[in-house]
């Protein structure tokens, strides 16, 4: 096998081939024959009493096929939710309706009111400023704890409040926390925001729906991260359409970032509408329509304490969180704040009490739902800036509080639920401060001060959880969908192989890595493995791409498949050396018998496996293919240590970004240069973040920052060269590659780290400042600086 094909090997990506040369098939670039197109009038006002929608103009209108309104949707179910959080009383959590098209109520600006189909999309586009809503304007709720205020406006009638859940974790260590936290040598409080992001992947979403009159069979062609989920739900849940009779195909995406996981109602209108209409109906968002129906990201609002003894170990931690719902639960919505997020209070470090309480609340804003990290970032961003802040205040090194606290035995029982496995956190940060040149600091800083700007360096470590399961776990913490994943390896005649997975590629790199895990087990050329992924037609039932999971889960899941074509192409093998199958080995695409020259080669076995004319049939049936579903038995846990050198100017507080350093532990790398790349994307994210993205609404639940005018996206200048590092492996030990996650551990690490660099800026300028919330704006950095 060539050196460039296997696991550890920086093959380059096969499917840049086809995006570099613009052939990738994207779900815009689908049209079918006869298809008509769907605009959606969306809702003005943030909060308000739809009274009445006339649609007869609308409908009268050159190329008007149909207007929709929620009265069309009356007898069809509402949008699920994937995962019930149960509340520190025992109770389940408040769960409203979200209606496809809105009935009796608006809820935030963008909210869908009704839907025109044309024959082209300027004539739905045009009709649909002809429709005329009536509707009550009512007192807007966008602030969380304004929300939750006696006589608060309700979001939904017909719940008792805007609280959604009042979640507690570790309930029954809630007074052991509060007794250590009042009798602590030393407490650190900080009250922090975790601002509210929009994803902005490149690619909007896109649905296009079709049906079939001959076979009953629907289809869905949409941007998504998981098909099959959707299939799920929206063929159960919300159309009734079985399983067998709806298929959904997610084709190249560009970007999800978490926000193209959930069902959303543009996907079940363009599948109810084109049997309704027997035409296929399409709809693409424009950007404008994006800031207001993708789920948006974060906007926590904490505080966290942290209590520590005499001699500076951690001893408990307490946190508050208000958590953003906004108008409606999105798909996995209440897992977020919750049980990704309560479960990573423990960081890197040995302390042995915690407590986490999460208000999770409804506004009249867009939906709010996992982004890159999901959980994982907001926790991370308390714990590391509550650490920066209480080294401060001690007068001790950050980098030596850490260590001093970091857990360093194997496996490790964290008092919030999860058993970290494996790491070693004092090696990554030993090599953080290798790479990133902590000896060259003092004359780098010396250099900006002589440029009157100020330097500061600062660090984070985390920890993450990936891969989300097992499934049994999973289901009595709320999820309603196991969280497996699945394979099927099929061998052709001349020994070429096609894998279908359950996962899903929207710039992972799977089709190349992917085919470097089976090629190595087989010891063949990468090249002779395809990856077919994203249509339920022809891929086993899988969970998708999100948390991490795709080589943890997936690759797991074609490992368990190729262990399986593998041990009956060696019986195959043996019948063909007249050998026991015990002594059969596979090496280099060569089975052989162990302690002789017997050889034959991997694709006289495939052949031999559909030309079966040297083995017993009774024995061994025809063909070569095989499929496996994996359940992980833990999570896995990558971590890692970044630092972070910025240049303020104290005349217009203007930040900028010199060095950044990333040591990450991922266990074992399958594709180095694709590991790279997935971290510094990650790092990018985080780093736009912390300096320039922020979604800003009103008092009355208008958004402010909804396009790129007021929505500041970071730019290739905003960025330094990433030095990044992945050789402290400490391998998973419970999954068989031995793999962790990597592609939100950059989003994570990130804002910290960047926001701990500009407060030490501050402080070694003399200012005395000891948060900024993000992003730290030039504004924002230098009002702190005047006190």
């Amino acid at each position: 096998m060539p050196k460039d094909s296997g696991i550890g090997a920086s093959s380059k990506r096969r499917e840049d081939v086809r995006f570099l040369t613009g052939t990738g098939n994207y779900t815009d670039d689908i049209n079918l024959n006869g298809q008509a197109y769907v605009h959606f009038l969306r809702s003005d006002v943030a909060h308000g009493r739809l009274t009445s929608v006339d649609t007869s103009a609308a409908e009268a209108m050159p190329g008007v096929l149909r207007v929709f309104t929620g009265a069309d949707f009356a007898q069809v179910g509402g949008l699920p939710c994937g995962w019930q959080v149960t509340d520190r009383h025992g109770q389940p959590m408040q769960e409203p309706a979200h209606p496809v098209l809105a009935q009796d109520k608006v809820r935030h600006v963008g909210d869908p009111i009704a839907a025109v189909v044309a024959e082209t999309r300027e004539q739905a586009r045009d009709a649909a400023e002809a429709i005329v809503p009536e509707i009550e304007d009512l007192p807007a709720v966008v602030d969380m704890k304004a929300a939750l205020e006696e006589g608060a406006p309700k979001v939904h009638d017909d719940l008792d409040s805007n609280l959604c859940y009042d979640w507690g974790f570790v309930e029954e260590n809630r007074d052991a926390v509060a007794e250590a936290i009042e009798t602590a040598a030393h407490v650190t409080r900080l009250e922090l925001v975790n601002n509210r992001l929009v994803a902005n992947a490149m690619e909007p979403r896109v649905a296009v729906g079709d049906y079939s009159r001959a076979t009953g069979e629907s289809t869905l062609y949409t941007t998504s991260q998981n098909p099959h989920v959707i299939r799920l739900l929206m063929g159960a849940f919300v159309l009734g359409i079985p399983e067998h009779k709806l298929r959904v195909v997610s084709p190249d995406v560009g970007g999800g970032f978490g926000s193209k996981i959930f069902h959303y109602a543009e996907e079940a209108f363009c599948t109810f509408a084109a049997k309704a209409l027997n035409r296929p109906v399409k709809w693409t968002a424009t950007r404008a329509e994006a800031f207001l129906s993708d789920a948006q990201g974060r906007d926590h609002v904490t505080t966290i304490e942290l209590a520590l003894d005499a001699d500076n170990n951690f001893t408990a931690i307490r946190t508050e969180t208000h958590a953003n719902m906004g108008a409606y639960l999105s798909t996995f919505a209440p897992s977020v704040p919750t049980w990704l997020h309560g479960t990573l209070m423990a960081g890197n470090y040995r302390t042995p009490l915690i407590y986490v309480n999460v208000k999770a609340v409804f506004t009249n804003t867009v939906p709010v739902d996992a982004y890159r990290g999901a959980g994982r970032p907001e926790a991370t961003y308390q714990l590391e800036r509550v650490i920066d802040k209480a080294a401060r205040e001690l007068g001790v090194d950050p980098i030596a509080l850490r260590r001093q606290n970091f857990v360093t035995e194997f496996p490790y029982e964290t008092p919030v639920a999860v058993a970290y496995d494996t790491g070693d956190y004092n090696a990554t940060m030993d090599k953080l401060e290798e790479i990133a040149d902590f000896d060259g600091f003092a004359a780098r800083r010396a250099e900006s001060e002589a440029k009157g700007l100020l330097r500061g360096r600062g660090v984070n470590c985390y920890i993450e959880a990936c891969g989300i399961a097992p499934s049994n776990l999973v289901g009595q913490l709320g999820a309603r969908a196991g969280l497996y994943e699945s394979a099927t390896v099929r061998v052709n005649a001349t020994g070429g192989i096609t894998v279908m997975t359950g996962s899903h590629s929207h710039g992972q790199g799977h089709e190349t890595s992917f085919a470097q895990v089976v090629a190595d087990m087989i010891g063949i050329d990468a090249d002779m493995v395809e990856i077919e992924h994203g249509d339920t037609a022809n891929t086993p039932m899988g969970m998708g791409t999100y948390g991490s999971r795709s080589i943890a889960v997936g690759g797991s899941a074609m490992v368990r498949a190729a262990e399986k074509v593998i041990a009956k192409a060696k019986k195959i093998a043996a019948h063909l050396m007249e050998a026991s199958e015990d002594d059969i080995e596979l090496k280099d695409g060569q089975f052989s018998v162990a302690g002789t020259d017997k050889s034959v080669a991997w694709g006289d076995v495939t052949l031999a496996a559909y030309v079966p004319h040297n083995y017993p049939l009774d024995e061994i049936e025809p063909g070569l293919e095989e499929t496996a579903f994996y359940d992980p038995a833990n999570f896995t846990y990558p971590a890692g240590a970044y630092a972070c050198e910025v240049e303020v100017d104290p005349e217009t507080g203007k930040v900028t970004i010199d060095r950044f350093a990333a040591t990450d532990d991922f266990g074992n790398v399958i594709n180095p240069m694709i590991v790279s790349g997935q971290v510094h994307g990650g790092l990018a994210q985080g780093i736009g973040q912390a300096l320039l993205e922020n979604t800003v609404y009103d008092e009355s639940g208008q958004l402010l920052s909804a396009s790129y005018m007021d929505y500041a996206m970071p730019r290739a200048d905003d960025m330094p060269f990433f030095a990044v590092d992945h050789s402290c492996q400490t391998p998973c030990t419970h999954n068989p590659l031995g793999v962790k996650g990597c592609g939100e551990a950059g989003a994570i690490g990130s804002p910290p780290t960047v926001v701990n660099a500009v407060v030490d800026a501050l402080q070694r300028g003399g200012h005395d400042v000891t948060h900024i919330d993000m992003p730290l704006t030039p504004a924002r950095v230098w009002q702190a600086m005047q006190g």
